[in-house]
């Protein structure tokens, strides 16, 4: 590789990008035009301001561009993907392909609640791996018990965003709404799912529109407040600041009324309100904003209560808003903590793989930084 090469291997990706669409003649808005997304949106991405943490998204930007995404990545950062050790995958894809069924042996409707009460409790905890083996079988034995279907689905989803897999995850979670029939509670944990779906694969002005038409007929506020959450997320990643907060807004004022019980396992409340808030502000740009959410939510004496994944997925969040404003200690620091409360949210998650190589990258790291990078095989 000639020096030129080096250096421009060497660029950020953001920067890459620009580079590359200027080669190209567009402009930031025909650019954009292109791609379904914003002119901020491609502002930001071009400054570094918007992370660009997602395959799915690069493999576009790419296709528009008319280059090979590993042009984009350069040698030092490969595409993100699922950890080693994580192959429950194909078992799931192949429980899925057996919707249509007829059940040889039916279990109990009482035994299949008891096995989704400990998926739920293995997801919250952050068990990935456990839950993938136990998926399977899950899925199988709630299609005797059709009221069980669309938690079944709903939980599939969520592990497979997760863990990088957001077209499977999509399927999952449509097959979800379509197990709710007309219920519209059970509607509304369905669309929760179909929401992160469509985030995940950047599909945002439709996870938009979803939560908005559901959250309009649910009566639970836990549900309800969810899907404002969602939506409040999928505009701002929109670049739609005002229809973020807006939404928002409406979450706070349901999460201030609703009781402590959380029977659709929605983890909704003031806290984590206040964590949308924070990544709300870090996809739009306002890190320091988001940083100062961040540590208002974890002085919250209901912090500790909130899953174990819901934290850790947060701090990984925080680590990324840290790195933009150069603190590369509190960065670090965030990753460490996210791995202390739930190791498989770091370690599989191609998400946070992503943000452990880039911390890694920016300075001398701390031993506990250097331990993760090790430990999923990323290198500086």
């Amino acid at each position: 590789m000639s020096l030129v090469q080096r250096e421009r291997a060497e660029l950020p990706i953001g920067r890459q990008v620009a580079r590359w669409r200027v080669r190209r003649r567009m402009t930031q808005q025909v650019f954009a035009d292109r791609l379904g997304k914003s002119k901020s949106w491609v502002d930001k991405v071009e400054r570094g301001v918007r992370a660009l943490d997602r395959y799915s998204v690069i493999q576009e930007i790419a296709e528009v561009l008319h280059l090979d995404p590993a042009v984009l990545l350069g040698p030092r950062q490969p595409p993100p993907s699922t950890a080693a050790g994580l192959d429950g995958v194909d078992a799931l894809r192949d429980a899925l392909a057996r919707y249509h069924r007829p059940v040889i042996r039916a279990v109990p409707g009482d035994q299949v609640e008891r096995h989704l009460a400990h998926a739920w409790l293995t997801y919250q905890h952050a068990h990935y791996a456990q839950l993938l083996r136990s998926l399977p079988a899950l899925l199988d034995a709630a299609h005797g018990a059709p009221t069980l279907l669309v938690p079944a689905y709903r939980i599939t989803a969520s592990v497979l965003v997760k863990l990088g897999e957001a077209d499977l995850a999509w399927l999952a979670a449509d097959r979800a709404v379509t197990a709710a029939a007309t219920d519209p509670t059970r509607t509304g944990t369905a669309t929760i799912a179909v929401a992160q779906a469509l985030r995940a694969l950047s599909r945002d002005r439709l996870a938009l529109t979803a939560c908005v038409r559901a959250a309009d007929t649910t009566t639970d506020d836990a549900v309800r407040g969810t899907l404002l959450v969602q939506g409040g997320l999928a505009a701002a990643s929109g670049g739609d600041r005002r229809n973020a907060d807006d939404l928002l807004n409406h979450a706070a004022d349901l999460a201030d009324r609703r009781t402590t019980d959380d029977p659709h396992h929605t983890a909704f409340g003031p806290t984590a309100v206040l964590l949308a808030r924070a990544l709300a502000a870090l996809t739009l740009g306002d890190t320091e904003e988001a940083i100062y959410r961040h540590e208002r939510a974890a002085r919250r004496a209901d912090w500790p209560a909130l899953p174990a994944e819901h934290r850790a997925a947060h701090l990984v969040d925080v680590a990324r808003a840290y790195l933009q404003t150069g603190n590369v200690a509190a960065a670090g620091q965030a990753l460490v903590d996210a791995d202390r409360i739930a190791p498989a949210e770091v370690r599989y998650r191609p998400y946070a793989r992503t943000v452990i190589a880039e911390i890694a990258r920016s300075g001398p790291a701390a031993a506990g930084v250097t331990r993760l990078a090790a430990i999923v095989g990323l290198t500086r």
